[in-house]
C-alpha cells in the first residue's frame, strides 16, 4: 500500500508544475454531471476542437475497436459510443498534449507511442476477455497510468539516466530507481494530475498502485476494478516483451495474481501474446 503523507503532498506542491485541466474538459465533465447529459451538447463541446475530434475519430475507428463501419462525425460517435467513453477518449488526447518537449528530458514522442501500445494491448485484453469491463476505462487507463513520468521528465534534468536505467538494469522495478534519487516516484505524481484533471476515482488509484501488488490481494476488493487492474498488467507485459524480448521488472510479483484475477491459463497468454503482436505488426 503506498502512503503519501504530508511530506509527500509538500514535495509535489512545491516542486511540480503539473499541467492544469483543460477548458474543454472542464466543459465535458460539466454536462456529465447533470443527471441528464445531452448528446448532442458532448459532441457540440468536442466538435469546437478541431484537434480532439480528429483524434477521437482516428482512435475510433482503428483495429483496436473493430467497428463495422467507419464514423465520420463527432455526433455519430457520441450516439455510438456513449458519452462517457467519448470524454476518456477526448481526455488521453488532451493529457498527449499537455507536456512540451521543449522542457522534457525524455522524447514525448516516445514516451506517447509506448502508451499508446499499451492502451491498444489493453482493448485487445479487454475483447479477448469478453467481460464487462469498461473498454474506454481500459483505454484511458492504458494511456494515463505513466503520466507521472513527463512531469518527472520536465522536473528532473536527469530522469532520461533513470528510465535508462531500469531498462539495461531491470532486476529492479524504475520506481526502486526513483525512490533512491528522488522525494516522490511517478505513480505519485501521476495520481496528483489524475486527480487535479478530476479522473474517475478508481482510474486515480490504480495510476497511483500500478506497481503495488497487493492492489490484487485485498479481500474486499472490486471485481470489476480488479480485473481492470489486472489487464494493465498484462498489457504491460505484453507490450514489454514484444519490445524488449523479456519480462517487465515486476511481472513475476503480478503474474500468477494477473492469471488468476483474468481467469487465464498459459496457452491463452499466448494467444494473447500472438494478437497484440499482429496489432503491432499491422
Amino acid at each position: 500500500m503506498i502512503d503519501i503523507d504530508d511530506k509527500v503532498l509538500n514535495d509535489l506542491r512545491g516542486g511540480f508544475n503539473l499541467p492544469a485541466k483543460p477548458e474543454i474538459l472542464q466543459a465535458l465533465q460539466n454536462e456529465l454531471s447533470k443527471s441528464e447529459p445531452e448528446l448532442f451538447a458532448v459532441a457540440n463541446i468536442i466538435a469546437a476542437d478541431v484537434g480532439a475530434s480528429a483524434a477521437v475519430l482516428k482512435v475510433i475507428n482503428s483495429p483496436a475497436y473493430g467497428l463495422a463501419r467507419t464514423i465520420t462525425d463527432i455526433r455519430q460517435a457520441v450516439m455510438f459510443l456513449g458519452v462517457t467513453c467519448i470524454t476518456q477518449l477526448v481526455t488521453g488526447y488532451l493529457l498527449k498534449n499537455a507536456f512540451e518537449q521543449s522542457k522534457c528530458c525524455i522524447s514525448l514522442q516516445q514516451f506517447w507511442d509506448n502508451a499508446a501500445d499499451i492502451s491498444k494491448a489493453a482493448l485487445v485484453v479487454g475483447h479477448y476477455l469478453k467481460s464487462s469491463l469498461p473498454l474506454e476505462n481500459l483505454q484511458l487507463l492504458g494511456l494515463f497510468h505513466d503520466a507521472g513520468i513527463p512531469a518527472m521528465a520536465v522536473k528532473y534534468p536527469d530522469y532520461a539516466e533513470v528510465i535508462k536505467l531500469s531498462i539495461e538494469r531491470p532486476e529492479r522495478t524504475l520506481i526502486d530507481y526513483e525512490q533512491q534519487k528522488y522525494p516522490v516516484p511517478h505513480t505519485v505524481v501521476g495520481y496528483f494530475l489524475a486527480t487535479s484533471w478530476h479522473l474517475p476515482r478508481e482510474i486515480c488509484q490504480m495510476i497511483l498502485r500500478h506497481h503495488d501488488v497487493s492492489y490484487l490481494e485485498e479481500s474486499e476488493k472490486n471485481a470489476q476494478h480488479a480485473q481492470t487492474f489486472a489487464a494493465l498488467k498484462l498489457a504491460e507485459n505484453l507490450c514489454f516483451e514484444a519490445k524488449h524480448f523479456r519480462s517487465s521488472a515486476d511481472w513475476h510479483l503480478f503474474k500468477d495474481k494477473v492469471m488468476i484475477e483474468l481467469n487465464i491459463h498459459e496457452d491463452e497468454y499466448q494467444n494473447l501474446k500472438d494478437d497484440v503482436d499482429e496489432v503491432f505488426i499491422g
